[in-house]
């Protein structure tokens, strides 16, 4: 067992570490706050890196791994600290406040709603769940859906943005760079998929099936156990479903849900087929404009980072400074740039933290592109 004496040792260390860490983290933001943005990164990094290249540890690397741990931990602590005490608030902290002012205290019951598909599409479905009276327009793709919320012409969107067992939507994430918008709810939907064909046909007569990419995907196991069946990708779960209704054929069949099956007059030959009992789908509901209802205790973010090592944890030690939990990290190239990457964040965080509003406006100042998705809550 640990003496008393060793432990008594360890908390004398640990309060004259906190004394020096709170010492230190004052200097840092005395010196900074006298030199320009630039001259202080410049001689931070300087600093740094002298330090971290001098640590040395004869015949114990791990020794020297946990100071070079320690001192970067203390670097970013440090770059946060003084940001948070130094940054000026942006218009962003106006635009957030005006937000919450003039957002209505329910959210909608009835709105003209875009979705990308046909009735039936699982987009659909999510938008009944959101809205007690969703007027659904729907688009063939999700560029349509986007540009339908940027112009004005639809309120709100319904966008699939990742399932729980095949992962992000892609599409989705590619085409958040190109359009304006904002985040105002979330919602996960459970996924059921089912093999639809024309009524009286057999499975073994079935020999291509018309689905979605992120559906085929969900039912994997499925279509590798029947590898002789043809894979035909489709826009929608509900087109494919509505193609197998107006074809003249009787060999094919859709992955599509069980709405589907009743709204065309289909038959479940295959029920249940998804990888897992607990296939969930996320969808978020897009704005034209900021909207934040109460009860928001999640937030999304995109921003680009410089091309340097370091850049990402730098920027994620910022949100662990203060105590906020990532809960989502998606990286998608920059078209035309070299290694260049699109950082998405969700991110547990209310709103109404003042911390957290300062982070945003530090993200916010910086150089690099930042935008800020929205805040809200999921059902």
């Amino acid at each position: 067992m640990v003496s008393q004496e060793t432990q008594n040792e360890i908390a004398r260390i640990d309060k004259e570490l906190s004394k020096l860490v709170a010492k230190r983290l004052k200097l840092t933001t005395e010196s900074e706050s006298v030199m320009t943005r630039s001259e202080a990164a410049l001689a931070g990094r300087r600093y740094e890196r002298e330090i971290l290249n001098g640590i040395e540890y004869e015949g114990d690397p791990n020794l020297e791994s946990c100071e070079r741990v320690m001192f970067q931990t203390l670097f970013n602590l440090s770059h946060s600290y003084s940001a948070s005490n130094l940054t000026k608030r942006s218009e962003l902290a106006d635009i957030i406040a005006k937000a919450l002012e003039n957002t209505p205290k329910e959210f909608p019951k009835n709105a003209l709603v875009a979705c990308q598909g046909v009735e039936g599409a699982y987009s659909q479905i999510a938008a009944d769940k959101l809205f007690a009276g969703a007027d659904i327009m729907y688009f063939r793709t999700f560029d349509g859906v986007f540009q339908s919320v940027e112009s004005g012409f639809c309120k709100y969107g319904i966008l699939p943005i990742e399932n729980s067992s095949y992962g992000s939507v892609t599409q989705v994430y590619d085409l958040m760079r190109s359009h304006r918008f904002h985040i105002i709810r979330s919602m996960k939907l459970q996924i059921n998929h089912r093999l639809l064909a024309k009524p009286g046909t057999k499975f073994e007569d079935i020999k291509e099936i018309f689905s979605h990419e992120q559906a085929l995907g969900q039912c994997s196991k499925f279509l590798k156990d029947n590898k002789d069946i043809k894979v035909t990708v489709v826009e929608n779960t509900a087109m494919a479903a509505q193609k197998v209704a107006d074809s003249d054929r009787t060999d094919i069949a859709a992955i599509s849900s069980q709405d589907c099956s009743a709204l065309y007059g289909l038959e479940i030959i295959k029920d249940d087929i998804q990888n897992s009992d607990h296939n969930y789908t996320r969808f978020i509901c897009i704005s034209k404009d900021l909207e934040i209802y109460p009860g928001a205790n999640k937030a999304s973010i995109m921003l680009a980072l410089d091309h340097t090592p370091g850049s990402l944890s730098n920027t994620l030690a910022r949100f662990s400074s203060i105590g906020l939990n990532l809960t989502k990290i998606e990286s998608r190239p920059i078209s035309g740039r070299d290694f260049e990457f699109m950082f998405y964040l969700d991110v547990d965080a209310s709103i109404y933290s003042e911390p957290f509003v300062t982070l945003l406006c530090q993200l916010d100042n910086d150089p690099a592109a930042f935008t800020f998705l929205g805040s809200y809550s999921e059902v």
